[in-house]
Formats: C-alpha cells, structure tokens, sequence
C-alpha cells in the first residue's frame, strides 16, 4: 500500500530516508516535518506487512533543471526500498506516484539524479524511463 505521507508518518519516513541519506534520524525528522506540509513537496510511504518499507520524496523545483526547458519540474529528491522489498515493482509503483503527483501540479517534465558511482541508482533511472542529460563534477574550498 502507497500513502500520501502526513504528520503521522514522520517517523517512519525518517527512519528509511537515514538509511538513504546517511543523515540522522534526527535531522531528518525536523526536515521532513518542514516539508511534509507544503505544497512544493510529496512523500509517499510503501508499507507492507503492516510496516514501513520504502518511501520516494518529489518536490518542485522552479530553479534550472539538467536537460528540461519547462518551470516547475517534477523532481524525484530520493528514493528507497528496503532490501528485503527490492526488486519487486515497488520503486516503480512509488515513482508512478511521484510523476502523478507532478501532473497533478501542472509539470510537464520530471527529473531526478544520482551520484557519478551509483551505479544502482543509474540503472534504475534509465530502467524507469529517464534519460542521461549530463555528468558533472562538483568543486568546493574553504575561503581564507
């Protein structure tokens, strides 16, 4: 079962999203709870078996987006099944969710992205129907 995340689901979604993000539970708390009730921002929760098994988080994004020409972009911020769940359309099912919410708030395109060595991760985009629009690499130093 696929659920539209509200308050009450804030545990759950930031005890997976810890497994993804490599963020404290914590953190992760306290944003989900800023973003769980805007309109800019979906949760969905995968639960089976009467417990939390996946969850994917989508935004609009209005800023340029890699390879669209259109504003506001649906944008897939992340997705995650847990291992024992894998495999078995659920992820797909969550990124239906995801694009449907994004027409829903008038996207014509929809987006998404992976580190350079994900290869997990690539795989699944392009298994679900995205194209590779560009590889970057990002820079960052300290100011004196």
């Amino acid at each position: 079962m696929i659920l539209h995340t509200g308050k009450r689901d804030i545990a759950a979604v930031a005890w997976l999203a810890a497994q993804l993000f490599h963020c404290t539970e914590d953190e992760l708390t306290r944003e989900f709870d800023a973003l769980i009730p805007s309109e800019e921002c979906a949760v969905f929760l995968l639960a089976l078996e009467d417990r939390p098994a996946g969850f994917a988080q989508c935004q609009l994004r209005h800023d340029y987006v890699e390879g669209t020409e259109s504003s506001p972009v649906g944008y897939l911020e992340g997705i995650f099944i847990l291992p024992e769940y894998r495999h078995q359309g659920h992820a797909r099912a969550l990124l239906d969710r995801c694009e449907q919410w994004a027409r829903e708030k008038g996207c014509t395109e929809f987006a998404s992205d992976c580190e350079l060595g994900n290869k997990a991760s690539l795989a699944f985009h392009l298994r679900m129907g995205f194209s590779e629009v560009n590889r970057i690499i990002c820079f960052a130093k300290h100011l004196p």
